[in-house]
């Protein structure tokens, strides 16, 4: 785990965005503009990570700046939040053509990055945002069943509290995920502002819950 102080945190997340840009470990590179390794607080209490970056993001490098990006600004809202409280990120760092999903090859590829990234910034909270990002840290669950519900997830050798949710992207497709998104954005401000002031918190562990499920 990094233990940095906040200058060396932002050297850190400069040094790793420094070798998105120059990364050929999978082709994504050669059909993107821009690679976009994430932006936002260093010292953010929050990471946001998305699937990959999109039209608009390939070309500002500037992850979620389109559509998703700016209903993503109004959700961040709804919990109390601006962006330069929190880090947003993708799973991928450069952009898949035509938008399509990205390939298991391509995470792995990437994978290194978004870990370093979590590590150096060790957030209270990480949001997944979309079913890829999700996926990385909770394998097995369905977005419909888990969105906006927190959960301890072990990963890099520590436990993280992970909070499951739509992407904005399905929000804009969808009034019911509009509805369920905007909800889990003001229980997502509720829930940060009891883990500040001391108080009570209820967060299930994953693990535990893989357990009962062998058990049915």
């Amino acid at each position: 785990m990094c233990r940095c102080g906040d200058m060396d945190k932002k050297e850190e997340l400069i040094k790793v965005a420094g070798e998105v840009k120059k990364c050929r470990k999978c082709d994504l590179w050669r059909g993107a503009i821009q690679s976009v390794p994430g932006e936002g607080s260093f010292d953010a209490q929050v990471v946001f990570v998305g699937e990959a970056p999109g039209f608009h993001e390939d070309q500002r490098g500037i992850p979620f700046c389109g559509a998703a990006g700016k209903l993503l600004d109004k959700l961040l809202a709804l919990a109390q939040l601006e962006r330069g409280d929190v880090f947003i990120t993708n799973v991928l760092k450069h952009r898949p053509s035509g938008n399509r999903d990205p390939l298991p090859s391509e995470i792995e590829a990437c994978r290194s990055f978004l870990d370093r990234q979590i590590e150096i910034i060790e957030p209270k909270i990480i949001v997944t945002l979309g079913r890829f990002s999700m996926a990385k840290f909770l394998p097995n669950a369905l977005i419909s069943q888990v969105h906006g519900q927190p959960r301890f997830v072990e990963f890099g050798g520590k436990e993280w509290i992970v909070i499951p949710m739509y992407h904005p992207a399905a929000a804009l497709r969808n009034g019911k995920i509009m509805v369920a998104e905007q909800e889990d954005f003001i229980k997502l401000g509720e829930f940060l502002e009891k883990i500040n002031g001391g108080g009570e918190v209820k967060v299930e562990k994953e693990k535990e819950k893989e357990e009962q499920l062998k058990l049915i």
